[in-house]
């Protein structure tokens, strides 16, 4: 099996193989594939038996090295026997010399995956029993074959077996050269895992700081990171992973995905609480909009431009979600919990989006999005299996942060501890479990105001919580001013856009023009709209009730009751916890509001 040129050529025969797997998928399959091509198959303990199990010829290890396995099989495969054939260099004389003196023969691949030692720790087992499970052999052939990929090949995974079956067909029993590079890089970068995994358990064990060991994989090219200027920038998944979601169409950049991941996990957790399909409406990682699929009421339908279509409940969700702040989800990114329908794509291709993730599409809706945005429209569809991990990690200016994910579970029990003398009823614990559930995936510090189904104003990011009340309620204002009859009747000229129309009723909402901005206004009318002064605002306002409130952290000060009660709030929810929780408490009982403690904080960055 020696090759003694003075150059190694590009193909290599694999005329033997050590076999030793942990996972034993596929792996006769594989084996009958060598053995039809000559290779000799050389294995031991229950690898061995498997094979001769299914007819294959086996040659022992003991049997090459003329040496038992021994202390309980922690010694097989440790033996000039076995790695001198392994690591000798084909086109170097003095090794083949050695070689022969010593009666070794070439071994020219290496199948050998390890076993997860994560499953051995998660088992429960003792310290003994862990490290007693430790692989020696394994990493050690895998190694040597790794650094020998020039003559030899190894495969370190069942997931390889499929290619290089192909090859060695195609090549009558030999390999590239770099095929040999690429699998001796996912050899090392296995065996770099098992290791790391090993130290982590140690360290812990010792009481050592511990150590944790992440190998990221360039999954995804980025078309830039924040901004332009950061580039190169990709996705990343971590080693051994896949990412959760499948590019259908077009190119995302570094805050689609943001905004894509979080929008995905608000909808899901969304339609899991009310058993309704949900979408959501996101800017710059935060939610312009989220809302339920909550049959439209006329009035809706006018408002939110779609009277006369027949929307399925998914677009519907979409709609609301869109319609809680039109002017802050222009060149959003929209997040559908369910399929996609020709519905809902209909709604999507008529406004200003980036792009949209769903847990699935259908041919016709998949194809009218793929057509938007002269192709560029963004399509991710979401594998609704993937599971994330535990733990989360975020590397800011050298750095490296660690935190459980946020995996509290929204739901009515939150709302079971009610702390003023009005109560929750059943019809508020709907909208605030919708307001709790987007403050959840809301950068911090927010609150969030709800009504019918659907979020209808978001205060985010403020650095103080009164102004985070302030901001989104001046949104529910907004929201509800756009169902007056002088704005549902404002005389637009035909050729006036929707998305202009919709910029436009937020300015003569506003009332706050600039004498250059008002004469831009007005050529936008048949005629100049009828004044919407603030009287007439503040009385519309007060026909607004039973809105329902969610704050991701304690209200510090009664103040935030005084405002919140400004937009027709009636039902709160909070973690409480303030020392000012009694003077809250009192505030809301004045309004008629009720209040209930969830005890959980829900900060968000």
């Amino acid at each position: 099996a020696s090759e003694s040129s003075s150059s190694i050529s590009d193909l290599v025969r694999v005329q033997s193989a050590v076999v030793s797997v942990y996972d034993k998928a596929g792996l006769v399959d594989f084996a009958r594939v060598l053995a039809g091509l000559g290779v000799r198959l050389l294995s031991t303990g229950g690898t061995a038996k498997a094979l001769r199990d299914a007819g294959l010829t086996v040659i022992d290890v003991a049997d090459v090295t003329k040496f038992p396995e021994m202390l309980d099989g922690r010694v097989k495969t440790l033996h000039p026997a076995v790695h001198g054939g392994l690591l000798a260099r084909r086109n170097d004389p003095a090794h083949m010399a050695q070689l022969a003196a010593h009666g070794i023969e070439t071994i020219d691949m290496v199948v050998s995956n390890l076993y997860p030692f994560e499953l051995t720790v998660a088992g429960g087992r003792s310290f003994e029993e862990c490290v007693e499970m430790i692989d020696i052999g394994g990493p050690t052939m895998v190694r040597a074959a790794a650094k020998n990929h020039a003559s030899v090949a190894v495969v370190s995974s069942p997931s390889q077996y499929a290619a290089i079956t192909a090859e060695l067909t195609a090549n009558n029993g030999s390999l590239h050269a770099s095929t040999r590079k690429t699998l001796a890089y996912e050899a090392f970068r296995s065996t770099a895992k098992y290791d790391a995994a090993v130290s982590a358990y140690m360290a812990r064990q010792c009481g050592a700081p511990a150590i944790e060991f992440r190998q990221y994989e360039a999954a995804l090219p980025l078309k830039y990171g924040v901004n332009p200027h950061q580039h190169p920038a990709s996705i990343c998944t971590v080693a051994g992973a896949r990412l959760p979601f499948t590019v259908l169409n077009g190119t995302p950049g570094y805050t689609n995905i943001l905004d894509a991941l979080n929008a995905w996990q608000l909808v899901h957790e969304l339609e899991e609480a009310t058993g309704l399909p949900a979408a959501a409406s996101f800017k710059h990682v935060s939610p312009a909009g989220a809302a339920i699929a909550e049959p439209l009421t006329a009035d809706e339908a006018e408002v939110y431009d779609v009277a006369g279509k027949a929307l399925s409940p998914q677009a519907i969700a979409y709609v609301r979600a869109r319609n809680a702040d039109p002017l802050s989800s222009y060149g959003d990114f929209a997040a559908i919990s369910g399929i996609v329908d020709v519905s809902t794509a209909e709604i999507l291709r008529r406004e200003v989006s980036d792009g949209v993730i769903a847990k699935g599409f259908d041919a016709d809706a998949l194809a009218i999005l793929k057509a938007k945005k002269e192709g560029k429209f963004i399509v991710l569809q979401i594998d609704s299996t993937f599971s994330p991990p535990l733990q989360e990690y975020k590397e800011v200016f050298g750095a490296a942060l660690v935190q459980r994910r946020n995996d509290a579970k929204i739901s009515k029990d939150l709302l079971a501890k009610s702390v003023t003398a009005q109560g929750l009823p059943e019809s508020a614990v709907r909208d605030l479990i919708i307001a709790t559930i987007t403050a959840k995936y809301t950068q911090s510090n927010s609150v969030c105001y709800a009504v019918g189904g659907q979020v209808v104003g978001v205060g985010a990011g403020q650095q103080n919580r009164v102004d985070c009340v302030r901001l989104a309620g001046r949104k529910v204002a907004l929201w509800h001013a756009r169902f007056h009859s002088k704005v549902r009747s404002l005389p637009f000229r035909d050729e006036i856009k929707r998305q202009e129309r919709v910029n436009a009723r937020v300015a003569y909402i506003g009332n706050d023009m600039t004498t250059v901005e008002r004469k831009h206004f007005l050529q936008q009318f048949k005629s100049d709209p009828e004044p919407f002064n603030s009287e007439e605002q503040a009385a519309w306002l007060q026909t607004l009730s039973n809105v329902s409130l969610s704050s991701d952290a304690f209200f510090p000060f009664r103040d935030n009751i005084d405002q919140a009660a400004r937009f027709g709030v009636k039902f709160i929810v909070q973690p409480g916890g303030s020392v000012q929780d009694d003077s809250v408490i009192e505030a809301c009982n004045e309004y008629g509001i009720g209040m209930a403690f969830s005890g959980v904080r829900l900060f968000h960055h």
